[in-house]
């Protein structure tokens, strides 16, 4: 039997050698307030493509300084970072992995100095900052950030742009309505709420034509908050909008529980990818190749993010295709011991 997890997946005219992901996981490894590339990032990506990842993601890049989670955030919102990002994708590039950036702006759960946007001056929990609420204007000062990261992150060299739209960060707080009680046209029904994301990818596409991810927390875990099933119509509308894969997170919107198990997202992902008719990446406690290739042989998902078994070990690849009985690749150097 063919397994899945190391057959080549292409978007658009770029191919990855596996179906592993490196999902984006926040290092707050910046020095404070300037969000450039250090030698952390250059150790900790880059070992990860030594490993055998297909395709690896940076961890949420702060399109503007205020829209850092915190300030010790990667950013992509100068040109000055673009050199740091630069090097670092021809790092990753160099060990045989292509590289994708997120990018992300907190919204109301950003912990920095000063003033916090939201679409709703309702914050996130009693100890968390009250945002101010968005003006027209400032909505579209920050697509006009989106699009201008793009187009640093094209600079850089990035093969895969996600558009970070989970977790409770900014463009999931438009998109539920838990967090977006607006009564304008960026509140209300579901088209409204869409907008601003809406809004986000026609922007970004206009600077960028490579492969587009947007991540999505499917699951409110609330009663009035955002399902699976609500979220196949919004994805049928970023597939119109020129979207190119959905990668399915779920929770953070509001504090809620969740009872995470392995793979607790993964029927998540098999809805919308079958409702909406769009690849998919499953993300959420999968440990194990057996686990991954499961997911990839029954069609709930065509990629596999690998988050925190990632950090355990960077050679997961490899720990996985000896699970499975697949021979891949060594590094050269490292043939003698793989």
């Amino acid at each position: 039997m063919e397994r899945k997890l190391f057959s080549p997946f292409t978007v658009k005219d770029v191919t990855f050698k596996n179906r592993i992901v490196m999902s984006p996981m926040c290092m707050y490894s910046s020095h404070e307030s300037d969000g450039k590339v250090q030698n952390w990032h250059r150790t900790h990506y880059t070992s990860r493509a030594v490993g055998g990842v297909g395709l690896i993601i940076l961890e949420a890049t702060a399109v503007t300084p205020q829209g850092r989670i915190s300030d010790h955030d990667l950013g992509i919102w100068d040109d000055q970072h673009i050199d740091g990002l630069k090097e670092l994708v021809s790092l990753m590039k160099e060990q045989g992995a292509k590289t994708g950036i997120q990018l992300a702006h907190a919204g109301r759960k950003a912990t920095v100095e000063g003033t916090i946007i939201a679409p709703s001056a309702i914050a996130f929990n009693e100890k968390s900052k009250v945002p101010v609420e968005m003006t027209i204007e400032e909505i579209v000062s920050t697509v006009q950030a989106f699009k201008e990261g793009a187009t640093r992150a094209k600079h850089a060299g990035f093969d895969v742009i996600e558009i970070h739209g989970a977790h409770g960060y900014l463009i999931n707080e438009f998109l539920s309505p838990l967090s977006n009680t607006r009564n304008d046209e960026y509140g209300g029904i579901s088209v409204n709420r869409y907008r601003f994301l809406k809004e986000i990818i026609t922007a970004v596409k206009e600077v960028w034509d490579g492969p587009l991810f947007v991540r999505i927390s499917a699951n409110d875990y609330h009663e009035k908050g955002m399902t699976p099933e609500d979220y196949i119509e919004i994805t049928k509308w970023m597939k119109e909008d020129g979207v190119d894969l959905i990668d399915i997170s779920s929770g953070a919107v509001v504090p809620a529980p969740i009872h995470a198990y392995p793979g607790y997202q993964v029927p998540f992902s098999e809805t919308i990818k079958h409702g909406a008719d769009i690849p998919t990446g499953a993300v959420g406690l999968i440990t194990t190749g057996i686990q991954a290739e499961e997911i990839l042989q029954n069609n709930r998902a065509d990629l596999i993010f690998i988050a925190r078994e990632l950090l355990r070990d960077p050679y997961w690849p490899r720990t996985a295709a000896n699970e499975l009985g697949v021979d891949i690749q060594a590094p050269t150097p490292y043939i003698r011991g793989w």
